[in-house]
């Protein structure tokens, strides 16, 4: 032994401190411990304190980028470091309801470590915890170095390979430090599994299946995606168990929803859980009273009056400033409760007004109002401009007969202010709301159930003042003898006087009924929540969190697939509320299947839909290079400001990381994303020819655009005015129950003599108008933990300052853009903002608060 090395051990002996080059190092770790709904769960607390007592703790170990390890079998990888483990886990002095807790934690710190790059984390205690953050305050020559985890981190007996956390700085996977690659690697093939197996919620494994699970042996559905009968993007793998027949994955009971897995990091925090657990138990209170007041009706489950809709939002049960419950409640940590207990106006027991019955509890019925919604309303996505008169079909003529329109020009040249349909026409005067081809091929299927609709067509003139006005519409049957005979049509146009002003309100009735299914299936359902829950699964197991373009999909998809899991359980499954409450019964996901066949990425982006609806013009004189065919049309207004400045945030960020468009080709785990994607995530399409490249940098810029449009502004657009429009089930019916009444009948007898009890007794009934309001209730709702666009959970997020300044541009521009959306709102020349009901446009504002806003661009799809 050399004379240096006898000298230590001589100090050690003597228990002197050896000068070497180890130091100490602090840190400071963020996590929530795991609790039940809004209580902690004390159990756990106490488990995980003996665990502590007996030496079991939680240690954290840290990976050099500069040191290789040289223990390493298969390739270099950066040394470990000494673990380290966090101090004073058993805390008895703080609330118990604390949501964050703040712990120590100290590194001898040698520096043969030099710069972390990533740490492992081993969890000894039996129960798991949520980890956000840790912070080393001064490593040395590096200074404060920042994770972020946002995980949930079970026993590590529950995982086949360490948990693993990576610094929050952006890498390419050409340019990772070498000593990270196998780490980085490796936790890929983590995230990807096996495809095999039950999933279990401690797993992390992201993995695609088919809609096999919306149905069973006794009420059967077809199964959605893997066929070219019916094609769907996929879903999240869960492995359950199949029937006896291996055709559909065997459905868990209602009461173990929760239990449906989704990988534990996409499932809702303790905070968001509490508030979505608060409002269904008061909506279902809701529903309970108001179903028992409609005992003492003159007549069961039906509505007799508009007046006697109004109780809906009448009275409840409410608790003042005073109440001394209200005021246990305000100093209460239990968050379950204070959402039960708000004292914000709404009753417990009845629902709360609407905005469309606000300011005027009649508007909703004008000609005006029911044009205007179809531009500012909650399915501002479907009109066109109507470029041939009249409209034509493209339906199959050997199968469904001649089915081309039978407006011609007697029935609508009275409303052309005294212009012939040529002259409209050519003027860009005439749209169009066109349900025909779409619902045709159902419509005889559908009318053999309860419901009883048309396939519409909606002609509407555009006024010189800006406005819509309907001028005809077309409701259509299939010929009774055969469907190859063609369509048997009516053509209905306004009346203000006598039984033909009431047949008018009904042939609006079903076109909104229509329109509301198509809402809700297509441009809510399939073209938000379904569609980008296939990005979800890809981005997880083809692009490490260290990837930048990771870091900019992530916040994206936060809650997606929590929320589709509990949709696929409730909502769309067979016997669910939609099949329930809308026309579409049974035939809901299959209708939807077929739509998806004509769904096309590339055509998502706003202003490619506003070019193909012929909303809009290519003009490089206009803002954002369009001029748009309606001038005021507000959703394409905001959400052109909206899309623009997503896109040059996405620009200003794809440019700080792909300098070079041979670096996008370069890159295997983009260039597998997007292959995976196109060839499983989407797999019925991968053969279209529609599908981007992904081998440039614009490319990269475009294509990411539109995933972050989808997944928060248009989702905005078509979720949260579900309420103000649709909590009045008059203005927004799902259903209809019958056809229009014919002469001579006492069915068109009660439409002189009690229109709104016809009316009534035409679209849903009171049961089925309260499950759907109930239901729009909450999807309506933010939750207070929300995080909206051009915010982060973090503000930490990356260590790399080009994109943090080009994100606080964002946010700013932002900011900028919802002024103008206020002052626009102010503007009466524009009519469409706010119409003959004093609704303000505001779907797109950014920004929000909690609750019932009718506002804010959440960043994902996440309710």
């Amino acid at each position: 032994m050399c004379l240096e090395g006898i000298s230590r051990k001589f100090k050690e002996w003597l228990g002197l401190k050896h000068e070497s080059n180890t130091k100490t190092v602090k840190g400071k770790v963020v996590v929530m411990k795991k609790n039940m709904l809004d209580f902690d769960d004390f159990g756990a607390a106490v488990f995980d304190n003996v665990s502590e007592l007996f030496g079991k703790h939680i240690s954290i170990q840290f990976i050099s980028i500069t040191h290789p390890d040289p223990g390493s079998s298969d390739r270099l990888r950066g040394k470990l470091g000494k673990p380290a483990i966090l101090e004073g886990w058993i805390d008895t002095s703080g609330s118990v309801a604390a949501e964050e807790s703040t712990y120590g934690i100290t590194f001898d710190w040698d520096e043969e470590i030099g710069l972390p790059g990533a740490f492992l984390v081993k969890n000894f205690h039996p129960n798991e915890f949520y980890f956000k953050t840790l912070t080393l305050e001064d490593v040395p020559s590096h200074g404060e170095v920042h994770f972020v985890c946002n995980s949930w981190v079970y026993p590590a007996e529950k995982y086949n390979a360490d948990r693993i956390f990576f610094a929050n700085k952006a890498y390419l996977p050409g340019e990772t430090p070498e000593l990270l690659r196998p780490y980085r690697e490796d936790e890929l093939v983590v995230l990807r599994g096996n495809g095999l197996g039950l999933r279990e919620e401690w797993d992390r494994v992201y993995d695609y299946d088919v809609y096999n699970d919306l149905a069973n042996k006794d009420d059967p559905r077809p199964i959605l995606g893997g066929s070219s009968e019916y094609p769907y993007p996929r879903r999240g793998r869960t492995g359950r168990s199949k029937t006896e027949s291996a055709t559909y994955e065997i459905r868990l009971p209602i009461t173990k929803i929760s239990k449906i897995y989704v990988p534990r990091d996409e499932k809702f925090l303790h905070l968001k859980r509490s508030e979505f657990i608060a409002y269904e138990l008061e909506a279902v209170l809701k529903f309970l009273l108001s179903g028992f007041d409609a005992l003492f009706d003159d007549t069961i489950d039906e509505f007799d009056s508009f007046e006697d809709v109004m109780k809906l939002y009448r009275g409840g049960l409410k608790l003042d400033e005073g109440n001394s419950f209200n005021m246990i409640l305000k100093n209460t940590a239990l968050h379950l409760l204070k959402e039960l207990g708000r004292s914000d106006g709404e009753g417990l027991s009845k629902y709360v007004e609407p905005q469309v019955i606000q300011a005027d509890p009649s508007a909703w019925s004008t000609d005006e109002e029911f044009a205007r919604e179809m531009l500012a309303g909650v399915n501002p996505v479907s009109i066109q401009l109507l470029k041939e008169f009249p409209p034509t079909s493209k339906l199959d003529a050997q199968v469904y007969g001649s089915q081309h329109s039978s407006i011609r020009p007697h029935h609508i040249e009275e409303h052309l202010d005294g212009l012939d349909v040529d002259e409209v026409v050519k003027a860009n005067r005439l749209f169009i709301l066109d349900y025909h081809d779409l619902l045709m091929p159902y419509v005889k299927r559908i009318n053999e159930t309860s419901s009883k609709i048309y396939a519409t067509r909606t002609l509407l003139l555009l006024q010189k003042d800006g406005t819509l006005k309907p001028i005809a519409i077309e409701l259509s049957l299939p010929h009774p003898d055969d469907e190859k005979l063609g369509a048997v049509s009516k053509v209905c146009t306004p009346s203000k006087l006598g039984v033909e002003a009431e047949i008018w309100k009904l042939a609006k009735a079903y076109v909104v009924v229509n329109d509301s299914g198509v809402h809700q299936l297509i441009s809510h359902w399939l073209n938000t929540h379904a569609v980008i829950e296939p990005f979800v699964i890809a981005t997880n197991r083809q692009l490490s969190v260290l990837h930048p373009i990771y870091k900019l999909l992530h916040p994206h998809f936060r809650d997606t697939m929590n929320i589709n899991a509990s949709a696929r359980a409730i909502l769309i499954s067979s016997g669910g509320v939609i099949e329930k409450t809308f026309f579409s019964g049974k035939y809901s996901l299959e209708l939807c299947s077929k739509i998806y066949t004509k769904w096309a990425f590339p055509n998502q982006a706003l202003p490619k839909d506003l070019l193909l609806r012929g909303m809009a013009v290519e003009d490089s004189n206009s803002p954002h290079g369009l001029r748009l065919t309606i001038e005021d049309y507000p959703y394409a207004v905001d959400g052109l400001d909206i899309w623009s400045a997503i896109k040059t945030w996405v620009q200003d960020y794809c440019m700080c990381y792909y300098k070079t468009d041979a670096m996008v080709q370069n890159d295997i785990e983009l260039q597998s994303w997007w292959k995976e994607l196109r060839e499983e995530g989407h797999g019925d399409m991968r053969h279209e020819s529609w599908w981007p490249n992904m081998s440039s940098v614009q490319d990269v810029i475009d294509n990411c655009t539109i995933i972050i449009w989808i997944s928060s502004a248009l989702h905005a657009a078509v979720n949260f005015g579900q309420y103000p429009f649709a909590g009045y089930p008059p203005n927004r019916p799902t259903l209809s129950r019958r056809l229009l009444p014919e002469p001579n009948t006492p069915e068109y007898d009660e439409l002189a003599t009690n229109p709104e009890k016809a009316f009534l007794k035409t679209v849903g009934s009171q049961t089925q108008s309260l499950i759907s309001v109930t239901l729009i209730e909450i999807l309506s709702r933010h939750t207070s933990d929300e995080i909206y666009l051009g915010q982060r959970e973090c503000p930490k997020w990356t260590m790399d300052p080009e994109p943090l300044e080009a994100f606080e541009i964002f946010g700013n521009k932002l900011k900028e853009i919802e002024e103008r959306m206020v002052k626009r709102n102010q503007d009466e020349r524009l009519k469409n903002r706010y119409g003959p009901v004093k609704v303000p446009y505001t779907l797109l504002h950014p920004s929000s608060e909690k609750g019932l806003t009718g506002r804010g661009i959440p960043n994902s799809v996440s309710i």
